[in-house]
């Protein structure tokens, strides 16, 4: 009984002692947890607060500018923009630049006042149909508080003898995602997500894996040069992502019924950008990585959870903390999904998509060409 127990005590230190002359699993041990702690703790929320607004204010009025500070002081919108044609809104809703319009038209104060019924309309952007259902939940809220408050001040002034106001209607008007189906939100993401994971993985494993058979070794004494080898390996996994583009897409559309309103070859283009950076990604992580399963954790714990939390797929980066929505600019699915989503329910084209595709194109360049070079030095 006591040697077995020495036994299993001698394997459990031996355990203890590879884990802590490996760094890169004591790394692994300690970050992972504080980074699901911190990415978790503010990007995993499901408030929705400081959206930002359009306005078009028609009528110019006190009344109508008190109905805008009401939506401002409910804190859940942030009055960002001024137009003065309602045919301006588009602009704002259709490039993302807000996700709720208010559209007051001209004599909007006369009717308040002369209890006439008074419409507005609320523009919403139905593309993340969840947030969009939260917002239209608001405004309808803020709308009916203040016509409650219209209603409270005339019957006070009248001692209730006089005539009852006409409340303020809400016409809500959903663009992109009328029916609010959360798959035709969700469903372009994961073409997204399905060409980061198999690009990267596939990258990453298929390096590492020769690294571990030695075949990797053997090759750099042969005539090969380093350019033709590393083309050799990035080609088969940038062929297999176009293909698993093309079965997501399908799937999308044929199965789920995800509207596809944009041109596919500019999709196809610009996903060509986003492999890029995941096949530079990959390669990097097959240079720090001594096995696969190495690669596999450093992969996913310190890529594709906080791409998957700070990208916009899971959660609106508009909910998220101020110094949180800064980092989201350095992760580029935020730009490839802005470009998915954007051509699958708006119809966008290169000229709504062009800052998107420029970040991305410059992302893939920066990562693929460092990543190349420091592969290149391990070769040598």
């Amino acid at each position: 009984m006591k040697s077995s127990i020495e036994t299993i005590f001698h394997i459990v230190r031996k355990e203890f002692l590879q884990v802590r002359q490996d760094k890169r699993m004591m790394i692994v041990s300690v970050m992972v947890p504080v980074m699901q702690v911190l990415l978790l703790g503010y990007a995993a929320t499901v408030d929705v607060n400081n959206i930002d607004m359009v306005v078009c204010d028609m009528d110019k009025s006190s009344v109508s500018r008190e109905f805008v500070r009401s939506f401002v002081n409910s804190r859940y919108f942030i009055h960002k923009y001024d137009v003065n044609d309602h045919n301006a809104v588009d602009e704002y809703i259709a490039y993302g630049k807000a996700r709720i319009a208010l559209v007051i038209p001209r004599g909007f104060g006369e009717k308040t006042v002369g209890h006439v019924s008074a419409p507005v309309q609320v523009i919403l952007d139905g593309t993340d149909a969840n947030t969009a259902s939260v917002l239209l939940g608001y405004s309808t809220q803020i709308v009916n508080q203040y016509s409650q408050s219209i209603l409270a001040e005339y019957l006070a002034l009248s001692g209730g003898k006089q005539k009852i106001p006409a409340r303020v209607l809400p016409e809500p008007r959903v663009w992109f995602n009328p029916d609010l189906l959360s798959s035709n939100y969700m469903v372009p993401g994961v073409v997204a997500m399905v060409l980061m994971i198999i690009t990267m993985t596939l990258t990453s494993l298929g390096i590492v894996k020769e690294k571990e058979i030695g075949t990797l070794e053997q090759l750099m004494v042969t005539p090969i040069k380093p350019y033709q080898l590393i083309l050799g390996k990035l080609i088969p996994f940038t062929v297999i992502g176009f293909l698993d583009v093309t079965l997501v897409i399908s799937i999308a559309h044929f199965w789920f019924e995800v509207p596809m309103r944009g041109h596919i070859v500019v999709l196809y283009g610009l996903s060509g950008l986003f492999i890029l950076t995941t096949l530079g990604l990959g390669l990097f992580v097959s240079t720090i990585s001594k096995t696969q399963q190495q690669a596999m954790l450093i992969a996913q714990f310190f890529f594709f959870m906080p791409f998957m939390f700070l990208s916009g797929f899971t959660f609106p980066i508009a909910n998220m903390p101020k110094f949180v929505q800064y980092l989201t600019y350095l992760i580029p699915l935020r730009y490839f999904l802005e470009i998915v989503r954007g051509v699958f329910l708006k119809g966008s084209g290169m000229r709504e998509l062009w800052p998107h595709a420029t970040v991305l194109f410059l992302f893939g360049i920066a990562i693929l060409t460092l990543s190349v070079q420091r592969f290149k030095q391990k070769l040598e």
